[in-house]
């Protein structure tokens, strides 16, 4: 206690002192010097300090203990503290035992002071308030089961953590893979290495985040769900740029896709182009693949729950350690179900708290929504609803609010909440106010179905959600999913006054409940119809979250049926085209949908004015032609883009400075749907105009258009190529190549797919004058370049990979590599049956062609009947495809039999 706060014959005073601690005072002497605001004026100056006896004194920076008051500074008046700091305490193994042995465990570590606004408290175990009910023990921060396997990865990861400066690693799979738990393993192990592990809160702003600039200790940021944080995601690039990079700043995004919106990250600004050109990417495959081990594992996760299941309130007393020595082993655990390491934990949790007696645990668990569990892995969800529901009846009854409120009532609240979210009180109760089962009761009632949630599910975020949420994410979605099924018009009571962040998170959370194989696709329709209904609302969000949705189709077809159906209105399907992706495979045969549509609206538009709409409606006719270029009709986009192409010449009459940079762009269009065809030598005729007027156009601003002439030089070599003029064609791409090159020097993320499409044409070209080799070499480089950007995004790029291979394929064969060959054509078959099930129009041809290569390489490997049923099947294929373009497809129909029977008669 210090001096100037005893009185003589007076109680001794509180004294609560403020100030501010600048980090770089005292620095060399490791310790921080406390500037106070108040110092203590007028005492005398007789040598003693007014605080005398404050040493040893907690010094506290909002809630984390930043050091202790050591001494009163010398020559400063009594206005400044010396604090040692919190680091060099707890560099005191002293100091840390005692930690321990007052609550601070091992994963009790430093953190930065200055983000403490920043980081999300629920990620951190020590700050985790006790498990309210037996579904938080699966909370992935908790660990409750110890975490084990996946050493590989994790050394990767602390080797990559290792490396200096900034980088980024995407982790991404299917709910309850395991993610969350191995970021929490590895920043543990992090944090006891000195380092700054950040989980940014979803709240916080992109201000706040640009902050983190200014770290001076090695950092991880963890950003969970990171394809639901694009914002964020930016901000935290931008931050990287601006961090000078003396200690290492490395970003984990975990997500449970990696598909277009991982591409739209990483070209969402100039910086994320830069920064992200290096991430690496990881698709987490089930931990507990091998079925021999499952049981053994099963074991350890009953035996960890058991020991945690008395913290739970109302489950002590019962001896679970000896429960979980006698459960039996699950039914079916050789299923690739049980491969999921969630999964597994769940079912053991299940089966323990299905063992207690009646009386041990209340009433027991209840079926829910009249849903009978059996078991098996498919419904441990539902196993697990079942004793969470007794939780939400003994609390609500406790506050009062049931039996006044039915069970039936607060389950729709619990899934309100989880569909949208509210941030404060009144949110909460405008929520409320849209559920039939509540609008009309009082208003304290729907207070304390607030306060009810946030106690079953609390939350230590400040500026954050009112609430937490029920974990894990899976059996929330369950719930979800199962309030929907038994009330689908729930999400438009919910969607009728949201603001754009509910109807954002309702969106997200619907397509993951109906993703769950237990509700049999019956979401979908569901699904579907609230999309298209909300159009306006929701129509960006569908967009988002078709690209981020590990299963689309419900929001696909809802963008189809919005897309086609003649009523609705331009400004819908223009907000609808603004937010499509570049390239997206998944999207593919919507977005040239969505371009027919704007085609017949701006013809409308163009008949009452155009000289304003001429110019739209050629841009849109050019989309159009490319979008029917994409997803294999061609034959309609050669006419399409032809009309674009003329009224451009005539835009070009008028303004030429305006429209020529689009006529080349349409032109370059021409020449690959006239390509589609086979119309080479037309082609050849448009790409060659387009090639002279980009060269016209670099030579006035080479900056912005030397990236066009690249393109219009590499489609050149192409055309070039299909007309036998080989030289000519090598010139053109090897001009490309050096323009892509250069340009990928400059910006990577924009310019790589270029590079690697130009490589693809060069060893065409060079194959074609027999340079072989040199061939062989600019298509591994384009293969090469290709697996890094499908690392990156799948459904962009998987196309671009499966012609790189089968290019490759042929390359090879003519320098007689067969079994490399043959290795590139299976992988690329394998590529092309994928992408035929999702589009079979655009890709079943190359499928066949890609067959009758398996088909050749086989034999050469001495593998005839391997061969002679690829040959076979690639002729089936062709003899459909020439059922509706004889002309196109004919001889390749001709050739494959001959192959076939060549087959056949090898010995």
């Amino acid at each position: 206690m210090p001096d100037e706060a005893h009185r003589p014959d007076h109680a001794v005073e509180a004294s609560h002192l403020h100030g501010e601690v600048n980090p770089g005072s005292g620095f060399v002497g490791n310790q921080y010097v406390m500037d106070l605001r108040t110092p203590a004026a007028g005492w005398p100056q007789d040598g003693s300090s007014p605080f005398a006896g404050l040493s040893g004194a907690a010094v506290f920076c909002d809630r984390y203990l930043t050091g202790v008051v050591s001494a009163d500074r010398a020559h400063s008046a009594h206005g400044r503290l010396n604090v040692v700091p919190a680091y060099v305490l707890h560099h005191d193994p002293t100091f840390r035992t005692a930690l321990a042995e007052h609550g601070g465990g091992p994963a009790s570590g430093l953190e930065a002071v200055e983000f403490q606004d920043l980081a999300d408290p629920t990620q951190f175990p020590t700050r985790r308030r006790p498990p309210t009910t037996p579904g938080a023990l699966l909370e992935a921060g908790r660990q409750t089961v110890p975490f084990h396997g996946r050493e590989d990865l994790i050394a990767d990861l602390q080797s990559w953590c290792r490396g200096d400066g900034f980088g980024t690693w995407l982790l991404h799979g299917p709910g309850g893979q395991g993610k969350t738990r191995l970021a929490h393993h590895l920043t543990h192990q992090l944090i006891a290495d000195g380092w700054t592990v950040l989980w940014p809160r979803a709240s916080a702003s992109t201000q706040q985040l640009l902050e983190l600039r200014r770290a001076a200790r090695p950092l991880l940021i963890v950003l969970d769900y990171a394809e639901t944080r694009p914002d964020q995601l930016t901000a935290l690039i931008e931050a990287a740029a601006e961090h000078p990079g003396t200690s290492p700043f490395k970003l984990l995004l975990l997500a449970r896709t990696a598909s277009d919106w991982w591409q739209q990250a990483r070209t969402a600004t100039h910086q994320a182009e830069d920064h992200l050109t290096t991430a690496r990417t990881h698709h987490l495959t089930p931990l507990e693949n091998d079925p021999g081990q499952r049981a053994d594992h099963y074991r350890d996760a009953a035996r960890a729950l058991a020991a945690a299941l008395p913290l739970v309130d109302g489950l002590v007393g019962y001896d679970w350690m000896a429960a979980a020595a006698t459960l039996p082993e699950p039914r079916r655990l050789g299923q690739g179900t049980y491969g999921n390491a969630l999964t597994l934990h769940m079912t053991a949790l299940a089966d323990l708290l299905d063992t207690a007696p009646t009386e041990s645990v209340s009433s027991g668990p209840e079926s829910v929504f009249g849903i009978e569990g059996e078991g098996d892995a498919w419904n441990v969800e539902d196993r697990l609803l079942g004793h969470e529901v007794r939780y939400w009846r003994d609390s609500a009854t406790a506050r009062g609010l049931a039996p006044a409120l039915s069970m039936d009532t607060l389950k729709t609240a619990i899934a309100a909440a989880h569909l949208t979210g509210a941030t404060d009180r009144e949110h909460a109760d405008h929520l409320w106010l849209r559920l039939p089962a509540l609008a009309d009761q009082p208003r304290d009632r729907r207070d304390r179905v607030t306060t009810w949630l946030a106690t079953l599910y609390p939350t230590s975020a400040t500026g954050g959600p009112l609430w937490g949420a029920l974990q894990p994410d899976r059996l929330a979605e369950r719930h979800v999913g199962r309030t929907l099924e038994a009330d689908p018009r729930l999400a438009d009571h919910l969607l009728h006054g949201a603001d754009d962040a509910q109807a954002g998170q309702l969106l997200t959370v619907y397509s993951r409940a109906a993703t769950h194989s237990v509700f049999q696709s019956r979401l979908d329709t569901q699904l579907t119809d609230l999309c298209v209904r909300h159009d306006r609302q929701l129509a960006a969000h569908i967009v988002a979250t078709a690209t981020r949705t590990a299963r689309p189709s419900p929001l696909v077809t809802a963008l189809d049926a919005i897309t086609t159906h003649p009523d609705t209105p331009l400004d819908t399907l223009d907000a609808l085209h603004d937010h499509f992706p570049r390239a997206s495979h998944r999207l593919a045969i919507t977005a040239a949908r969505l371009a027919g549509a704007l085609v017949r609206h701006r013809r409308v538009l163009v008949e009452a004015d155009p000289d304003a709409h001429l110019p739209s409606l050629a841009r849109f006719l050019s989309n159009f032609a490319a979008g029917l270029g994409g997803v294999g009709r061609w034959d309609e986009g050669v006419a399409v883009v032809q009309e674009a192409v003329a009224i451009y010449r005539t835009l070009v009459e008028a303004n030429p400075d305006a429209h020529l940079p689009d006529l080349a762009r349409s032109l370059n269009n021409l020449a690959v749907s006239l390509g589609g065809v086979g119309r080479w030598d037309e082609g050849l005729a448009s790409i060659r105009e387009a090639v002279t007027i980009r060269r016209t156009l670099v030579g006035a601003n080479p900056e912005a258009h030397l990236p066009d002439l690249a393109l219009a030089l590499n489609n050149l070599a192409l055309r070039l190529g299909g007309v036998g003029r080989w030289d000519e064609g090598v010139a053109a791409a090897q001009e490309a190549v050096a323009i892509y090159r250069t340009l990928v020097g400059a910006n990577p993320d924009a310019h790589l797919p270029d590079l690697a499409d130009a490589l693809y044409s060069f060893a065409f070209g060079l194959g074609g004058v027999g340079r072989w080799d040199e061939g062989v070499a600019a298509a591994q480089e384009a293969v090469i370049i290709y697996r890094t950007l499908v690392e990156a995004n799948p459904d962009a790029h998987l196309p671009d990979l499966a012609d790189a291979l089968y290019n490759l394929n042929l390359w090879l064969d003519e320098v007689g590599r067969r079994e490399e060959a043959l290795a590139a054509v299976q992988e690329a078959v394998t590529i092309r049956r994928v992408l035929v099930e999702a589009n079979p129009d655009a890709h079943l041809p190359d499928l066949a062609r890609s067959l009758n290569s398996l088909s050749y390489d086989l034999s050469e490997v001495g593998r005839w009947d391997e061969g002679v049923a690829a040959a076979q099947e690639a002729i089936t294929i062709y003899r459909s495809l020439a059922q509706t373009k004889t002309n196109h497809f004919e001889p390749a129909l001709q050739h494959a039999p001959g192959m076939a029977t060549w087959l056949e008669s090898e010995p």
